[in-house]
């Protein structure tokens, strides 16, 4: 889970005093796993903090089948990846499949994905997982995020800056709804069990991705949907001295609080039985 209850700070909308919005989650594409093309970009078309990073010859050479130029994002960033690595995805076997591509230049256009999440879905094609990297403590026999150095820091941030929402949602959930659309069942996987390992999130930025998960996954895909809903039982104390909360439930708009309605009392039910 995100952090335990008993370290929230209740005089805060924020679970923890140390997350920063200052360093914004950067492209988590690494150098060996893929291929993304740089093209000019205005000073407004990257959030500070992000940098970009390239594929080396090596990997390029060591694949021979047909390169495909993918063209990601209103600002039309150009990543390149391996016509059988795609074809993992369901959804790019079927626009591979189906010629929804410009059959001169081999192209597919994703506008409406971000460059940073589409390079995390590329680096797990190419490696079953992206960064920071899962790991199994096998001493504790858990698994945690890999320390990442450093000069590494700012790309292993929680959060990224998504233009739907034009602000920050919590990265492994946007990757979760990347890997529904893409037809990835274990990036999936992965992806919410890193986002339960995740702590420091502002009660605002949970609201937000919460809403993000149920606007972007089907109603039979229970799980990311349960995940925030046992969050904010959880963390009741924080959230219900949260302005941010009170103004999302009076806005409405969104099963989320049905069905957070519903978990709370199946809780009051649950300790009233035990009772």
């Amino acid at each position: 889970m995100f952090t335990s209850s008993r370290q929230f700070k209740t005089s805060s909308k924020s679970f923890s005093k140390g997350h920063s919005k200052g360093n914004k989650s950067s492209s988590s594409f690494s150098k060996d796993s893929g291929v993304q093309k740089r093209r000019h970009e205005s000073s407004r078309s990257r959030r500070p903090g992000t940098a970009s990073t390239s594929m080396t010859a090596d990997t390029i050479m060591s694949n021979t089948s047909t390169i495909i130029t993918l063209v990601v994002g209103a600002e039309q960033r150009l990543f390149a990846a391996h016509e059988d690595v795609l074809r993992s995805s369901s959804f790019f076997a079927n626009a591979l499949r189906n010629g929804y591509m410009d059959p001169t230049t081999k192209r597919i256009a994703l506008p409406d994905e971000e460059p940073e999440i589409f390079s995390s879905v590329l680096e797990f094609l190419y490696k079953g997982d992206y960064f920071p990297r899962l790991v199994h403590n096998k001493r504790r026999n858990s698994y945690e995020l890999e320390p990442t150095p450093e000069e590494d820091s700012a790309a292993a941030e929680s959060t990224v800056y998504h233009r739907s929402v034009e602000g920050d949602l919590l990265k492994d959930t946007v990757i979760y709804c990347a890997a529904e659309r893409y037809g990835l069942t274990e990036l999936k996987k992965i992806a919410l069990r890193k986002q339960g390992l995740q702590s420091g999130i502002q009660c605002s930025t949970i609201l937000a991705s919460a809403r993000y998960a149920y606007a972007n996954t089907p109603d039979s895909d229970s799980k990311l949907r349960a995940h925030y809903l046992a969050l904010i039982i959880r963390s009741r104390s924080t959230f219900k001295r949260s302005g941010t909360m009170q103004l999302e439930m009076y806005n409405g708009g969104s099963q989320l609080f049905f069905d957070l309605f519903v978990a709370l009392s199946n809780h009051v039910d649950d300790i009233s039985s035990a009772s």
